[in-house]
């Protein structure tokens, strides 16, 4: 004889004065009244030898005849010899992985930014993921399932912009693929990333040097440089400091901004840029660039106001001076990018060096901090390079202080040293 079953009705599990404890309707359903007097139902049930009860929801929101089939679908499954409650959270889990996998790729570069965002060296940089992406990928893909974005899509957001915006549009790029690369390791999408370059979408697009000719910064002609420079230590302020050294080193913008007072040898008049901040993929430089500082040099920095770590401290506290602080300074001096960059007076420098000077080339590589063949270097440190180099930049120093002299006096001797 089978077990009795539909032993509770309707009206009986409506009862409010129902006792705490367990009311059985059979085939291991119960409605169960917790001691605080609310009721759920439950299904218990026996699986290899354990005892183990199975939650079927509040009875305020499962009926009894609901329960009831819930019940005989877990009683079916502990039949088959299977745990229901596991393949509940199985099924829980899988369709929880569907959804994760159903997330859009501008969910997901969402979540690349603010997972990334501390990392980064400024708030901008985070802004500026956002405005390519918004601009260039989301209306191609942002609303596109990330486990759906395919080369075609790519290529459908780099077509438009690679030969016109080719920078920008390699940057959109390498953040696509990025974005792409993080969706794989949380299990959002497989196969191949469809942004890659390298193998694959090389061979679709043109490469970026044969559409993008390297565009050089507008440099102020060197013959220029001393009224300019005459003109900048009337100013007063860090910014005009900072510019003065940037020039009278030859450095580049980030090298100075991000100079800190211990790079400095007072003694010896050396900056030392450390090869970690030096240009260049992390990793390949070998050494750190060294910079002979003339006496104007070594005057900026006695002048310039010491605050904190930095050489050129910014306007927030304990940071160094803002990128485009000498940029804007350059334009209140009437200056236009497409006359003068701030970048551009290492080309007034190398162009003095070859039309003024008789100074090796490879020594005015050296002092741009330019690569050059290990073999030349190694013969350049044989000899007194450091020494020689120091000669060349007080004669640039020297130069650049000559506003007002006779056009000859501005000439350099050639010292022979070939």
């Amino acid at each position: 004889m089978g077990r009795v079953a539909n032993k509770l009705s309707v009206n009986f599990t409506k009862k409010n004065d129902l006792e705490p404890g367990l009311y059985g309707d059979g085939n291991g359903l119960y409605l169960q009244v917790s001691k605080s007097l609310t009721k759920a139902w439950v299904f218990r049930f026996m699986i290899a030898g354990f005892a183990r009860k199975m939650g079927l929801g509040d009875y305020d929101r499962v009926s009894l005849a609901d329960a009831r089939k819930k019940a005989a679908a877990a009683h079916l499954l502990v039949v088959d010899g299977i745990d229901p409650i596991a393949d509940r959270d199985a099924r829980k889990a899988a369709q929880a992985a569907e959804k994760a996998k159903a997330l859009t790729f501008k969910e997901c570069a969402e979540g690349y930014i603010a997972a990334h965002r501390s990392g980064w060296k400024n708030a901008k940089h985070a802004a500026q993921w956002t405005s390519t992406l918004e601009t260039y990928a989301y209306p191609v893909i942002g609303n596109l399932p990330v486990q759906m974005v395919e080369t075609a899509h790519i290529t459908k957001v780099l077509q438009p912009i690679w030969t016109e915006k080719t920078e920008t549009a390699n940057r959109v790029r390498g953040r696509i693929e990025k974005v792409l690369d993080r969706a794989k390791v949380l299990e959002l999408r497989t196969g191949e990333n469809p942004a890659r370059w390298r193998g694959h979408l090389d061979q679709v697009l043109p490469a970026k040097s044969q559409v993008a000719p390297v565009e050089h910064h507008p440099a102020l002609p060197y013959a220029e440089i001393p009224d300019f420079m005459a003109k900048l230590r009337a100013r007063d302020s860090v910014s005009a400091k900072a510019l003065e050294f940037t020039i009278l080193t030859a450095a580049r913008t980030g090298d100075t901004i991000g100079g800190r007072v211990g790079e400095i040898d007072r003694a010896a008049k050396l900056w030392t840029v450390p090869k970690e901040r030096l240009k260049g993929k992390r990793g390949t430089r070998k050494r750190d660039h060294v910079v002979p500082l003339s006496k104007q040099a070594m005057a900026v920095l006695e002048a310039t106001p010491r605050e904190g770590a930095f050489l050129f401290p910014g306007g927030e506290e304990g940071a160094g001076l803002s990128n485009a602080a000498m940029s804007e300074l350059l334009k209140g001096m009437g200056y236009k990018p497409d006359y003068a960059t701030v970048h551009g007076f290492r080309s007034s420098f190398r162009d003095w060096c070859g039309d003024m000077t008789s100074y090796p080339n490879e020594m005015a590589e050296i002092a741009l901090s330019h690569t050059v063949s290990d073999k030349v270097e190694a013969a350049y440190r044989r000899s007194n390079m450091l020494e020689r180099r120091r000669r060349l930049m007080q004669d640039w120093a020297n130069y650049c202080a000559s506003a007002g002299r006779a056009k000859t006096g501005n000439v350099v001797p050639m010292r022979g040293v070939q």
